[in-house]
């Protein structure tokens, strides 16, 4: 395996600024999905830890709340600036512990995730609340203040990168947080934690690690959490929203999907072909808004089949950490059996393999966790592999006639995250892009998820939206302080005569 260094050999629970065992010494261990070698031992929370993580939250919310935008700006700019200094190093971490090539954590999930602490640090410079003057006698004051001790879960599919889209609004609103990773990737947010030690202050990011099913669930039911926030599957998303209602708190999701990519017959062909390829090999398809659903005009379906093929087939794969590595492998084995049972469930309902569907086993692959990039076709929209979310590298293509007919197709599913349209016609690309019923869609691009602009679902894929200035109102509490500012009594009620 490539070099290790500064990948602790043990972690414990980040609480109250510092590393600690969980209260009943209990551990899990974490493994590189790419050749199955271990890579740390990490401390399993039991529910006293959650609540004494969450104590020292409101603890440190005491003080926190009172800082400044300045202070927080300054030290969320303080965050981005560490995350940049030790790129190298928090993108093998993430390699390492996802599977995913070097080249896209090192290129995309970094500095992305540094850019998402920049843009809320402007965010809140440039808040100024607001006043009115209501009847010429009543001044009203609209201020944001902080809703206290949010619960943060998230996803193994981009460790770092929604750390940052859930821990920099949190704290640019003057939240605390008490953060659960997931259990198969949780290396990443504990090194963000060791490199910020001295930056955001003791209790403020508290990071609890350790099974959905025991951590998570502990996490989930806290009383004394004002709010949670969840990235990860619609099912798990239930459980997230229920939790939230027996607590009248609020909560933001961001789930599944089933994303449709459309390519019209004027599209660029060969920006077409980078576009499926990103929409559904990126990150091993293991993406919740990748565009697992290819809609193809029929005029150009069988040359496009035939092309997409041969690219597939040409598709790198090999150890995460190899500069020359274009898809990586799964996040363990789990995983690929769930994504090689919906090929067979494709090929039972009559769809046909036309490249992959198979574990990738050639040489060091064999070790890891690895599925070969997989287009099905002769498929139909009613079949289970376009309805039901696969998460792999797994896309199904179906062919359309005219704009309607892809329109009400893309529509016919219970998700609505992500999409795109691929055409050379503005128009259509607008018609199309407004008539899809989903929260993103791109236009002659895929996969692009920057800070500035809003990312979250219509149905099924989730309530609000994330790296964008409004999930600040999700993070906060809207005072209003209504103000007389005449003399003269109201007269509602006069004073007696005497």
């Amino acid at each position: 395996m490539t070099d290790k260094a500064k990948i602790q050999e043990s972690y414990g629970l980040y609480i109250d600024g510092a590393f600690r065992p969980s209260s009943d010494g209990s551990t899990f261990e974490t493994s590189c999905p790419a050749n199955g070698e271990h890579l740390s031992t990490c401390a399993a929370a039991t529910a006293e830890d959650v609540d004494a993580a969450v104590k020292g939250a409101w603890k440190a919310f005491k003080s926190w709340k009172k800082t400044t935008n300045k202070q927080r700006a300054t030290i969320l700019r303080k965050i981005a600036d560490v995350i940049d200094k030790n790129k190298e190093h928090l993108a093998m971490v993430e390699s390492l512990d996802n599977g995913k090539p070097i080249r896209e954590t090192l290129n995309v999930d970094v500095p992305l995730s540094a850019d998402h602490f920049r843009y809320f640090a402007s965010c809140i410079e440039v808040d100024e609340g607001s006043a009115s003057i209501i009847d010429e006698r009543y001044l009203s004051l609209v201020l944001r203040e902080p809703i206290g001790v949010v619960g943060q879960i998230v996803p193994w599919n981009f460790p770092l990168a929604m750390a940052a889209w859930k821990l920099a609004p949190v704290l640019a609103a003057g939240d605390c947080t008490v953060f659960k990773p997931s259990s198969a990737t949780p290396l990443s947010v504990l090194e963000l934690a060791r490199l910020t030690a001295d930056i955001i202050p003791a209790g403020v990011f508290q990071v609890i690690t350790g099974s959905g099913r025991s951590a998570g669930q502990a996490l989930l039911d806290d009383p004394d959490l004002r709010k949670l926030a969840f990235t990860g599957s619609t099912e798990v998303g239930y459980n997230v929203a229920e939790a939230a209602a027996k607590k009248l708190i609020p909560a933001t999701l961001e789930l599944g999907g089933k994303s449709a990519n459309i390519f019209f017959d004027d599209c660029d062909f060969e920006h077409a072909m980078d576009g499926l390829q990103m929409g559904i090999l990126f990150n091993q398809g293991q993406v919740c808004c990748a565009g697992s659903r290819v809609f193809v005009q029929d005029t150009i379906y069988d040359k496009f089949i035939e092309e997409a093929v041969r690219r597939f087939k040409a598709v790198k794969l090999g150890m995460p950490w190899e500069q020359s590595t274009q898809m990586g492998s799964q996040i363990n084995e789990k995983q690929v059996k769930k994504i090689l049972s919906y090929v067979e469930i494709g090929k039972q309902e009559g769809a046909k393999v036309a490249v992959g569907g198979k574990r990738a086993t050639e040489g060091t692959l064999a070790k890891g966790a690895y599925v070969e990039p997989t287009l099905l076709v002769n498929v139909t929209n009613d079949m289970r592999v376009s309805r039901e979310e696969i998460f792999g590298p797994v896309a199904v293509v179906l062919k359309f006639h005219s704009e309607d007919e892809v329109v009400a197709m893309a529509n016919d599913s219970a998700y609505g995250l992500g999409g795109a349209v691929w055409t050379h016609d503005l128009s259509r690309a607008i018609r199309v892009s407004r008539a899809v019923e989903t929260g993103r869609m791109w236009v002659n691009t895929y996969n692009q998820l920057p800070e500035k602009a809003p990312f979250g679902g219509y149905k099924k894929s989730g309530i609000g939206r994330e790296t964008y200035k409004s999930i600040l109102d999700n993070y906060s509490e809207v005072k209003n302080i209504f103000i007389d500012i005449d003399d003269v009594p109201s007269g509602f009620y006069p004073a007696p005569s005497q």
